[in-house]
């Protein structure tokens, strides 16, 4: 927190008043950690049972420090960068993309009397990296992750930004080698739209559940039929390419307006 709380923060966080949301909480713990006064303030809104207990606590984790090892070397997998942009296990989730993509592809290519394979699944390519990258179950430092105050919509928007960087290339580059036969726009387009659909969605439901929930309902609204009558839908045809753009925009307000639900342990 750049500004002081109010007494009235101070007094609901010493009460632990559950009407507080996490980040709220998080960020008053670390302002306290800089900030003689307010710790003064929360002192003399706690019980004397209460400050003998963190005196104790205090106390032991004091010794623990001192008879615990001495500090490692910090890596670059230790470092802010690689805990604010970088997810490591969304690696093998986008290599699966890029393999699913490269098989479409060739398909595609092979199956000329198909639509284009690599045009139907390109909106739903980000979303298995999105997913993972904000996900508890696949993230392995997930709680010390969203235990600080940086958490939140603004770290989930970095790692969206690094699955974009790296599937944004691979569809740009089937686009450019001809393998999709179709408008790049007409692929990346709708690929941001559908990102920002997963994150506004998954404000209300958890982005997991966003992912796999959309991925779920473009499949069957639109893939399946559109194989199964080798006919590109009107979604996928150039007129559609303002209508995406519009969408993503929206979406990406909508996102933005809903920020704060991204302080809650259920979004991941």
């Amino acid at each position: 927190m750049t500004t002081h709380p109010t007494l009235n923060e101070i007094d609901r966080y010493a009460d632990g008043d559950p009407g507080l949301d996490e980040a709220t909480v998080w960020s008053i713990e670390v302002h306290l950690e800089g900030c003689a006064d307010c710790r003064a303030r929360l002192a003399g809104s706690t019980t004397a049972e209460s400050r003998a207990l963190v005196a104790e606590v205090a106390a032991a984790v004091d010794r623990g420090i001192a008879a615990g090892p001495a500090p490692r070397s910090r890596s670059f997998f230790r470092t802010p960068l690689r805990q604010r942009w970088f997810v490591t296990a969304l690696l093998p989730w986008v290599a699966m993309t890029a393999g699913v993509l490269g098989s479409a592809a060739l398909l595609t290519y092979f199956l000329s009397e198909l639509p284009s394979i690599v045009l139907l699944l390109a909106p739903l390519a980000p979303l298995p990296g999105v997913a993972a990258a904000w996900s508890r179950r696949v993230d392995p430092a997930w709680e010390l992750i969203v235990g600080t105050p940086s958490a939140g919509l603004t770290m989930l928007l970095r790692r969206t930004a690094v699955v974009l960087v790296l599937v944004i290339p691979v569809l740009a580059a089937f686009a450019a080698l001809g393998a999709s036969r179709a408008n790049p726009a007409l692929m990346l387009l709708p690929c941001l739209a559908f990102t920002a659909a997963t994150l506004l969605l998954g404000s209300l439901v958890g982005v997991q559940r966003a992912a796999i929930g959309l991925m779920a309902a473009w499949a069957a609204a639109v893939v399946a039929p559109s194989l199964a009558t080798a006919e590109l839908p009107v979604l996928l045809q150039p007129a559609a390419t303002g209508g995406w753009a519009v969408v993503t925009v929206v979406l990406a307000a909508l996102t933005l307006l809903r920020a704060n639900s991204f302080r809650r342990l259920t979004s991941f």
